[in-house]
């Protein structure tokens, strides 16, 4: 059997079912989360002691993907890193999220990225996230010192 026999073809996926955050602090993240991005609860989640540590939402534009929290002081704060990229439309809805962070007191910033543009912030325990612009306008710092570049 040759290599190229060997190699399966991986089933195609369906979307993204959910993204779970670990937090330090359950009833402060969900008053966080709740209040910039407008979550709706749809399950909580008791452990084996009854005391809810785990709780689910749907979130406005994302359609059936939820957004979870579980509390989990062990692995929350994951300082600096974005581990999901939420997409917004363009430019305007960039700042349309910066004036809403700056509202609620939250720290942000708006910069330049490889094909669009972000708004930078962070939850709670300090874990970073990127809203991205789908639209980019004719920004394009591909290549670039500091940016992405093509693979190829």
């Amino acid at each position: 059997m040759t290599s190229a026999e060997r190699v399966s073809v991986a089933p195609q996926l369906s979307g993204i079912f959910g993204v779970k955050f670990p937090v330090r602090d359950l009833a402060a993240s969900r008053t966080w989360y709740e209040q910039v991005f407008g979550l709706d609860l749809a399950y909580e989640f008791p452990d084996d002691d009854g005391v809810v540590r785990g709780v689910a939402y749907t979130a406005p534009g994302l359609g059936d993907t939820a957004v979870a929290l579980r509390e989990r002081p062990d692995v929350a704060g994951l300082s600096g890193f974005d581990p999901v990229i939420f997409a917004v439309d363009d430019r305007a809805a960039v700042d349309a999220w910066a004036a809403h962070l700056d509202a609620l007191g939250v720290a942000n910033q708006v910069v330049e990225a490889t094909i669009g543009w972000m708004v930078l912030f962070h939850d709670p325990d300090g874990l970073e996230f990127h809203l991205y612009s789908r639209d980019r306008g004719d920004l394009d710092n591909s290549g670039k010192p500091g940016f992405g570049r093509p693979a190829g």
